[in-house]
């Protein structure tokens, strides 16, 4: 073992002292020979004899240097590197196929890379704390329907207990706080979490302790409401003094004690949020004052429940364990006897599932967009390897002379194919290196249109690369090295030796065959790209439709201004004049034309709906929004009936409710609607006082669902926050300053107004139908410039090695049209083939895209003809250029070169 050794680290060394060892091994060599000589001498010779003979006896010197290095050397490693320089040298000096190589190539595996990061980011990364495979997400199951997330209180308190099988269940809530700063209130996201939940992550805090479930309890410990702080907002907020320990923070205008600071990398339970502070779950009556989720019973389902498992304990007796509580906890919850019932009619019952990725809603939204997306990177990357492998083609058919030469002078056909793949090695390489390199461009935006905007609750990807991203770069560079290489590399050195020195002309011998192979490869391009081309067509059409659905209101020139007033003093009357004084300081802004209020922004995913009947009716679900006067004429919704709201629709003027068309059909299908009643449950008597359009309210997909209009005046809201919808000629930006200016003159305790466009609100609404489309025109762009390289590239080698042909035809008499055309007809068969086979493949494909859809078949066949049209049409003019210079080729030239 120990010569073993000693060999290897011998041959190790000679990597780094090559020419030292070649040095000395010359001396050796010397000193043998000079020792035989000296003995010649002395054995009588003659100073020539003894030279001749010694070197006689000694041999060759060469031979025992050949023999030598390979006692010492890795030859085979030697043979890597120099088949690496010489296909670094190969590619340096064709610059041309090296950069549309690498360029193809990139364009695939950034695609790739940078869609797999955001997969990594949201479905595969595990939370960063220690034993992250114990963590399970908490659900409640029904027959029939999907798995809920959101629990009560009394459900959680009743888990908050159950260790058998827990170490710890927790709770938590992402949520924005009001900080009071030196300049007033301002808002800043954050989380409410139950006691249980640091102890669960078992990540220590930076400085301080973290919360227990001794702060998790109504009114808070002894000493008060305490809170814990992010790195981040330790350093911004109190420039990362040493004795922020103990410090107070003014939430929701109550005092909180700084107890502990977390880590930076920690990043809570849901990997999509960052959330600087982190309260206890017991101060929801303050932090969301005036409303109280925490003893809302079973009417608040607020919380997402997690817990971590104990060691020994498997996902499936957890699961056991939470079936056999279920029933007890559902009794115990307090809920009405009528609702308890209905839930074990439909087999209620508790369930956990893996949580080693933490929760996060979003990812049940992104997952189907995100691996559809993945599936067609993958046919944009197989697209550039099928593009390269027909470009090496090609190329290896250039060379088939040197390789035969090669060959005849005693290289291996294997030593020949490994030289080629590294080659095609070098080639994936780079692009790959290139492609990761462009990658985290195309991943941040890819994330920016994913996470709705920089507002504080914003959604946080962290599209960084990890190990898995470099391994899965390593992967790709890998494959595609194999697909574009080993094909064209088994192709170059296959023949007949005499034949290929002789010609040079592979394909001349053996036509059929030969042509074949590249054929076949581009015939796929043409499909693949045909199919990618066809899905971006359906995406594109169903996004242009979704825009142009009707709305039933004029979204453009429309700006959302949110106020927060729910943690100011006034109330009631006192409000309501507040809000009277924005709307005369926003209509004095420059290009303001209206301004409105509303509680609920359309499409901005935030609901509100009751139920209401008709004097002795059924009761029927609608949609509300509390609007303010001139509501309807600032959104451009026509007004069928009766009149709108006025500033003195107060409560004390008697209940006013304005019904959209469908709500006035659904209640009153015959008959005047303006002047009638509807009852809510609390019978409360509503008078009607207008029937308006139809608008979109929940979704742009579906119709506009029924719905009512309340004033704000009588909007059931203790302390309503309310969007100012404001209507301008022109840019918006200046209203960001003018509108914070005007609440710190008019409510200065409240934090600054945010501006968010109504264009941008349904943008956000549609995201998923949006990045797909978006997308998929991407790729099908990226798709149809592969394809015109590779057509380009290919014709252009194969009109180049047919220059002396073309040359003799031309010289024979033949018409440099028929020339042009009988090269451009070599690609429009393939096109022609391709398409249909691609076409027929798409057709059968595009179900997939389905639910992405909105009033677009997957079969519809202007749409196909269009993206068939298209592809042909670049194939086309990728194919012409060619075909016109073999038609300007010059026949004596041709000729005298042959």
């Amino acid at each position: 073992m120990l010569p073993a050794i000693s060999a290897f680290f011998g041959r190790l060394r000679s990597l780094f002292r090559k020419r030292r060892m070649d040095r000395e091994m010359s001396e050796e060599l010397e000193f043998h020979r000079e020792r035989l000589r000296e003995k010649y001498l002395q054995e009588g010779m003659s100073e020539s004899a003894a030279e001749r003979a010694a070197r006689v006896r000694l041999g060759d010197a060469r031979r025992w240097q050949e023999r030598l290095r390979e006692v010492w050397s890795f030859r085979l490693l030697e043979e890597l590197m120099r088949d690496v320089r010489f296909s670094l040298r190969l590619l340096w000096k064709s610059p041309g196929f090296t950069a549309v190589a690498m360029a193809t190539l990139a364009l695939g595996v950034s695609a790739n890379t940078a869609v797999f990061a955001l997969i990594d980011s949201l479905l595969l990364r595990p939370l960063p704390v220690p034993a992250a495979h114990e963590m399970v997400v908490l659900d409640l199951l029904e027959d029939g329907s999907r798995p809920g997330t959101s629990f009560c209180t009394p459900f959680f308190r009743s888990l908050e207990g159950q260790s058998d099988v827990f170490q710890n269940v927790f709770a938590f809530v992402n949520d924005t706080l009001q900080v009071r700063a030196d300049s007033g209130n301002v808002s800043v996201h954050g989380v409410m979490v139950s006691g249980q939940y640091f102890a669960a992550m078992q990540v220590k805090p930076l400085l301080g302790r973290y919360l227990t479930p001794a702060d998790d309890k109504e009114g808070g410990s002894p000493s008060g409401f305490a809170v814990v702080i992010s790195e981040q907002f330790w350093k911004s907020w109190f420039d990362g003094a040493s004795d922020v320990i103990g410090r107070k923070l003014t939430i929701a205008n109550v005092p909180f004690t700084v107890v502990g600071v977390m880590p930076k990398r920690f990043m809570g339970a849901d990997p999509t949020q960052q959330p600087q502070i982190y309260a206890p779950m017991s101060a929801d009556p303050i932090i969301d004052a005036p409303r109280d989720h925490l003893h809302g019973g079973t009417h608040a389902w607020w919380l997402t429940v997690m817990a971590r498992l104990r060691p020994s304990v498997e996902l499936d007796k957890a699961n056991a364990a939470l079936q056999a509580v279920s029933t007890s906890v559902l009794l115990a919850s307090g809920g009405e006897p009528e609702w308890i019932k209905d839930e074990e009619m439909h087999h209620f019952r508790l369930a956990a599932e893996s949580g080693s990725n933490g929760f996060a809603y979003v990812r049940s939204v992104f997952r189907k967009p995100l691996l559809t997306m993945f599936a067609m990177c993958g046919g944009l990357l197989l697209l550039a390897c099928l593009n390269l492998a027909s470009l090496l083609l090609a190329r290896g058919a250039v060379r088939e002379r040197e390789l035969a030469t090669r060959r005849a002078l005693g290289a291996t056909r294997a030593r020949l194919v490994r030289q080629l793949m590294i080659e095609s090695l070098l080639l994936a390489a780079l692009g790959t290196g290139l492609g990761v390199a462009l990658a985290p461009m195309v991943s941040h935006a890819l994330a920016a249109m994913l996470s709705g905007g920089n507002g504080p609750d914003s959604m946080v990807l962290d599209a960084s690369a990890d190990w898995r991203l470099y391994g899965f770069a390593a992967a790709v560079a890998l494959i595609a090295s194999v697909l574009i290489g080993l094909v064209p590399a088994l192709r170059a050195t296959d023949g007949d030796l005499n034949e290929q020195i002789k010609n040079g002309q592979h394909a001349q011998q053996r036509h059929a065959r030969a042509k074949l192979i590249p054929r076949l490869l581009m015939i796929s391009q043409v499909a693949l790209a045909l199919i990618l081309v066809s899905g971006a067509a359906l995406l594109a059409t169903s996004l242009v439709r979704l825009y142009r659905t009707g709305l039933g209101f004029d979204p453009h020139g429309v700006v959302n201004i949110a106020f927060s007033m729910d943690k100011q003093q006034l109330d009631g009357d006192q409000l309501m004049e507040i809000y009277r004084q924005i709307e005369v300081g926003l209509k004095a802004a420059p290009g303001v034309k209206e301004v409105s209020f509303q509680s609920i922004v359309p499409l901005s995913h935030r609901n509100w709906n009751g139920t209401y009947s008709t004097p002795g009716g059924v009761r029927q679900l609608i949609w509300l929004n509390s609007v303010g006067p001139e509501y309807f004429h600032t959104m451009r919704i026509a007004v069928e009936q009766g009149r709108t709201f006025t500033w003195s629709d107060s409560k004390a003027s008697g209940m006013k409710i304005i019904l959209n068309r469908s709500a006035a059909k659904r209640f009153f299908p015959k008959g005047d609607v303006v002047g009638r009643q509807i009852i809510d449950h609390d019978k409360g008597v509503y008078e009607v006082v207008a029937v308006v359009g139809d608008a979109k309210y929940r979704d742009v997909r579906g119709p506009a669902t029924p719905a009512g209009y309340v004033p704000i005046q009588q909007d059931p809201q203790k302390k309503p926050s309310l969007n100012a919808v404001v209507r301008v000629d022109g840019p918006w930006a200046p209203l960001v300053p003018f509108s914070r200016e005007l609440a710190a003159r008019l409510a200065p305790s409240i934090p600054a107004p945010v501006i968010r466009p109504m264009d941008d609100v349904i943008d956000t609404s549609i995201s998923t139908e949006r990045m797909m489309a978006l997308l998929g025109v991407f790729f099908a762009g990226c798709s149809l410039l592969v394809t015109a390289i590779g057509l380009y590239g290919t014709l252009s080698y194969t009109t180049a090695r047919r220059t002396n042909e073309i040359g003799i035809r031309i010289a024979l008499g033949a018409r440099r049209l028929r020339v042009m055309m009988m090269v451009f007809r070599e690609n429009a068969v393939l096109v022609v083939i391709g398409s249909g086979a691609g076409l027929a493949v798409a057709v059968s494909l595009s179900t997939i895209l389905t639910s992405f859809l909105y009033e677009t078949s997957t079969r519809d066949p202007w749409i196909l003809a269009a993206a068939t049209v298209t592809l042909v049409c670049v194939a086309s003019a990728a194919s012409i250029l060619p075909a016109l210079r073999a038609s300007w080729i010059d026949p004596m030239q041709a000729i005298r070169a042959e």
